[in-house]
């Protein structure tokens, strides 16, 4: 017909095309599984890894009580506060372009995951700064913490929280911590001095000489990273102030019921953490499994999590998690180039994984409890109870020799 300009295909066929090009996304409860094969993948070397990855099963107790006696038990005040559940055997699954490829072990079991928790956490504190909750992670952190009433009898001697009044606690009222910002939290830079839920910040991975533990100089804040679950909890306790309502809610509203995670993860913190919120009595929960408690999630649920971070905080075309927290996360912490936000360790240099390219990162708990994501490879693999991180970049190097296209 003369003068005909086609605008584009007849509706019906535009939609379909576009559905075709959008990612596979796992609905609630039903995840498709594909062949290797039909995914770019060798059968056989995926095999590999995976055998890989039952031989290296941590060696340490399933009985994670007893572990934590042999391990984090023997620092100073180091009983455990949090439910510690005995934990099961090496177990994994594999998704490639969304599609689960591969598992093994247990994936349905529920257990701790550790410092894997901090990423949850992370998440969090990002979409409260997506919210404008939080207007900067450079903002001081002391501007959005009130006085915080206990709930539950404080601790004495060494023990005993402070900053605090009796039972307010205080967490960002010295001169050194009313400096501290989100980003130095999130970065685990901050420095901060204290004991919360009966934690002392110096007894944690104690190093030094211990009659300089309570009296050494504090540390710039941003020059210098420190792995420490005392502070990680005061981030926890700092979001919940901003959030007003229990952290494990917003996670569930948030995250994981959108991205179809199972209703069997629990996020829990210590027998003493809990405050009186808005005339409520709420749980502050912990960031990792250091004195018990943290996420409690099976392996489905991690890589669920895995897949949206590997997909930029989009979950089949709604953006849960925005792209630049993402990059935030993502971006190296000066201090420590493999440390982005918690726990978000990066590739920088490929130091931290070196068998993988430097877009990858890993989601990483004690255990060792990981979650591998590869955008250039679109790869997620859950890895639970693998011994080292030797061993880890073994895995990953036999995982990416599977990859054929």
């Amino acid at each position: 017909m003369a003068g005909f300009v086609a605008t584009g295909l007849p509706a019906a066929l535009s939609a379909q095309a576009k559905k075709a090009a959008m990612p596979y996304v796992p609905p609630a409860g039903a995840w498709e599984q594909k062949s290797p094969s039909a995914v770019g993948l060798d059968s056989a070397k995926l095999a590999e890894a995976i055998a890989f990855a039952i031989d290296k099963e941590s060696r340490t107790p399933r009985d994670l009580e007893l572990n934590h006696y042999n391990t984090f038990g023997r620092e100073p005040l180091g009983d455990p506060i949090g439910p510690l559940p005995p934990r099961g055997g090496a177990t994994g699954v594999i998704v490639r372009r969304g599609y689960v490829v591969a598992t093994w072990g247990n994936p349905d079991a529920n257990e701790t995951t550790n410092s894997v928790t901090k990423s949850f956490l992370s998440t969090v504190v990002g979409l409260a700064v997506d919210d404008g909750r939080i207007r900067s992670v450079h903002d001081t952190v002391a501007k959005y913490v009130p006085p915080i009433w206990r709930a539950r009898p404080n601790g004495t001697g060494y023990a005993r929280d402070w900053p605090s009044q009796g039972q307010l606690l205080m967490p960002f009222d010295s001169p050194h911590n009313k400096r501290l910002t989100w980003d130095h939290l999130l970065r685990q830079v901050s420095d901060w001095e204290g004991t919360l839920w009966g934690k002392p910040e110096w007894a944690d991975r104690p190093t030094g000489t211990p009659t300089e533990w309570t009296t050494r100089p504090r540390k710039e804040p941003g020059s210098t990273y420190e792995y420490n679950d005392t502070r990680v909890n005061v981030l926890a306790l700092a979001a919940l102030q901003v959030w007003r309502r229990p952290l494990p809610d917003v996670l569930k509203e948030r995250i994981m019921d959108p991205i179809g995670a199972s209703n069997m993860w629990r996020w829990y913190g210590y027998e003493n953490s809990w405050i009186v919120l808005d005339g409520h009595e709420v749980q502050s929960v912990s960031g990792g499994g250091h004195w018990g408690g943290g996420l409690v999630l099976n392996a489905w649920d991690m890589a669920r999590y895995g897949l949206l971070t590997l997909r930029r905080g989009n979950w089949g075309g709604q953006q849960l998690l925005s792209d630049a927290w993402i990059t935030q996360a993502l971006t190296p912490t000066p201090a420590q180039q493999t440390y982005g936000f918690m726990n978000w360790f990066v590739n920088t240099d490929r130091a931290y994984v070196p068998a993988a390219p430097p877009q990858a990162f890993v989601h990483v708990g004690a255990g060792n409890n990981i979650i591998y994501v590869d955008p250039v490879n679109d790869l997620v693999a859950v890895v639970r109870w693998i011994d080292t991180n030797q061993s880890v970049n073994g895995f990953v190097e036999k995982l990416l020799a599977a990859v054929r296209q």
